[in-house]
């Protein structure tokens, strides 16, 4: 029987499928429409078009966007918030910030609870976890009982100071549960034992608010697999770049937040580590958005302050992801002030733009590099054809507007989309006291081998690296990533008067949990890693950088040099005068999954082989014959000098002057610069 690792990234346009044949080492990939009224359809529908049977999948992973769609349209379960009497409008109060603020007018998204389905209730807990006030056991069970009249179907637990000591909380869920038998209920103290109100309380009602969403979608899934002959677990992405199995989804339903977001992260990080590198930034440019993230050292950036709308955080750690309204379907415009602008206003899928003959009539950048030779008058290996007369015509509305030559108007709508790109990429490196120049650019998506090149060349990023399937890494990524959990702990103290034992205790607690998460998962010990984390901060301030600690750790001095050198680097401060103080403790649980090893070839044919045609290219103000190559048929090893074009399934690669290109054993592309720039 032939075995498969079967990787789907659930979008909300495409379902991405990635299937390696372990026995022959062979890739196959394609697209499907997404279903997202029935979200699992789409997941059968690409296993079907993959013409996979359930037997012949070993391992299936996968991201998917139900709980982030479900977050946005706001189509919640009904949900309730019991907490402490005085906090019922904590999540409604939040920090009392703007997302922008100097827009009066625009106002932050509503609560996922309505005020009228939020409750107090008598207790409460001081701020180092003693019982002031233990729970009104009969007023809960009253408020049970009409929650249960209300239909309730899920229950947020949040009281005040939980995080030291949650016995009323446990109380709480008791006795819910013992009156509204099969209803969602979940803690704060389960979910983020973590001090910070605000963040504790909006972490666990999105738990609450996804638990029966997330719990139902699994679970039909994997009926669907079995039904299929699938038997294995089914492994889901989550937002801190592991997976978690099926079984452990509806107590951490939250992490599913991001879920195929971090997908594209990760296999840029995978990528970049085969051709060599150690410090990546991913572009993931797509019809719509492009998300950015950051590799150094071998280590993605990962980030607690994120969340799906402003106002209401998830404090589980998550890949930090910069998305950015900038896509092959961005519209191009002249604000008020005359300025050409690019998004982030999007054509999406429907109109689309002109180009696509689908009722879109603004110009986008898809459009412009239709005007500029950039990309040809067919996608899709001849399935799609683009109409180059209606992309004219759309970006001639912009070289009217500015008096361009109809050339001139779309390289500016280019230079503008890269514009807006760069600044993203500065503010996910340079602004955390990276250097681009130290770094590679791996360009994936539909889009984003359209865009690399000049991209690289703006920030002075010497390599960029273009995987053999764009449009589909982010679905790889779901198959290169580990079961992974995190377990944090508010613990405040000087870390001149904290001793490397008394640290070493808590971390043997965390680790017992972190263990039985594991195991749970089914994950042998020696496939078992944990990682300590020391928060640290100077005493008096709010943010707090993670700082690794040795398993075995005798002082905490060589903990604090690191702290300082770390502190420098992301804020260009440090002062080892000032005295530090401990914010909280963390580890980190890796349940190491086999992953495949993507096949390498051997030099084969020759490049002249590989030319479809020639055309004239707009590139540094003229236009410019370059050839134009299929992608399936350049062999390993071969040089690609620029300018050039290199289509494939999945996206079209851009080599413009002055670049050359060299394919590696990996059918990597990996483009750099020629001359001074």
């Amino acid at each position: 029987m032939v075995q498969s690792r079967l990787a789907i990234d659930v979008g909300g346009t495409f379902t991405d499928v990635f299937v390696f044949n372990e026995e022959t080492g062979e890739v196959f990939v394609t697209k499907t429409s997404s279903t997202p009224a029935n979200p699992e359809q789409g997941i059968l529908d690409g296993i079907d078009k993959a013409n996979l049977k359930g037997q012949d999948i070993k391992v299936f992973s996968h991201g998917t966007t139900v709980g982030t769609n479900a977050l946005i349209e706001r189509k919640l379960p009904k949900t309730a918030l019991v907490t402490t009497k005085g906090f019922r409008d904590v999540t409604e109060i939040r920090r009392g910030t703007k997302e922008d603020i100097w827009d009066m007018y625009e106002d932050t998204a509503k609560p996922y609870i309505k005020r009228r389905d939020r409750f107090e209730v008598a207790e409460r807990v001081d701020y180092e976890g003693h019982i002031l006030e233990a729970l009104d056991e009969e007023e809960m069970r009253t408020l049970a009982r009409k929650l249960k009249r209300r239909e309730t179907e899920s229950v947020a637990i949040c009281f005040i100071n939980s995080y030291m000591n949650g016995e009323n909380e446990c109380k709480a869920k008791k006795i819910i549960e013992e009156e509204m038998p099969g209803v969602y209920v979940c803690t704060s103290s389960d979910v983020l034992p973590e001090m910070f109100e605000h963040e504790r309380m909006s972490t666990t009602i999105i738990n609450a608010v996804l638990g029966p969403i997330m719990s139902r979608y699994i679970k039909k899934l994997e009926v669907e697999m079995k039904d299929r002959g699938y038997e294995e677990d089914i492994l889901v992405l989550h937002s801190g770049g592991g997976v978690m199995t099926s079984s452990t989804v509806p107590k951490f339903a939250a992490r599913l937040a991001s879920s195929g977001i971090a997908a594209g992260a990760i296999a840029s990080k995978h990528i970049a580590k085969l051709c060599g590198f150690t410090n990546a930034i991913g572009l993931d440019m797509g019809g719509t958005s492009t998300d950015i993230s950051l590799m150094y050292d071998g280590e993605i950036r990962i980030t607690k302050d994120w969340a799906i709308e402003y106002g209401y955080p998830i404090g589980f750690p998550s890949i930090e992801i910069l998305t950015i309204g900038a896509g092959g379907g961005s519209l191009a415009w002249k604000d008020e002030g005359g300025s050409l602008r690019n998004g982030p206003q999007s054509a999406g899928a429907m109109p689309g733009p002109a180009c696509y003959s689908r009722g879109g009539t603004e110009p986008t950048n898809s459009d412009a590099n239709l005007v500029l030779g950039r990309l040809g008058t067919t996608l899709l290996d001849g399935s799609m054809t683009l109409d180059k007369d209606k992309a004219d015509a759309a970006v001639q509305k912009i070289a009217t507007d500015f008096d361009y030559s109809l050339e001139e108007a779309a390289s500016a709508i280019i230079e503008v989309a890269n514009a807006n790109m760069s600044d993203a990429v500065r503010l996910i490196s340079v602004r955390r006291g990276y250097d681009p120049r130290d770094f590679a650019l791996v360009a994936f998506g539909g889009a984003g081998p359209l865009h690399g090149a000049e991209l690289a060349k703006d920030l002075n990023i010497p390599i960029v690296i273009v995987p053999p399937h764009p449009g589909v890494a982010a679905a790889m990524g779901c198959l290169l990533v580990d079961v992974r959990h995190d377990i944090s702990k508010t613990y405040v103290k000087n870390a001149a008067d904290a001793t490397a034992v008394e640290l070493l205790e808590q971390f043997a607690e965390m680790k017992k949990e972190a263990n039985m998460l594991l195991e749970e998962e089914g994950i042998p010990e020696e496939s078992a890693t944990l990682m300590n984390y020391v928060d640290l901060r100077y005493k008096g301030q709010w943010r707090s950088l993670a700082i690794p600690a040795p398993d075995n750790f005798e002082s905490l001095l060589p903990i604090l040099e690191e702290f300082h050198k770390e502190h420098a680097r992301e804020f260009a401060f440090s002062d080892d005068t000032q005295p530090v103080e401990i914010y909280g403790l963390r580890v980190t649980a890796i349940g190491t999954v086999p992953k495949p090893e993507l096949p390498t070839y051997e030099v084969e044919g020759k490049l002249d082989a590989a030319i479809k045609e020639t055309r004239p290219v707009y590139f540094n103000n003229t236009f410019t014959e370059a050839t134009v190559y299929n992608r399936e048929l350049i062999p390993v090893g071969a040089v690609i000098e620029g300018p050039a074009i290199v289509d494939q399934l999945d996206t079209t690669t851009v080599i413009p002057s002055g670049f050359v290109a060299k394919v590696d054993a990996y059918k990597n592309i990996i483009i750099s610069v020629t001359t001074d720039y």
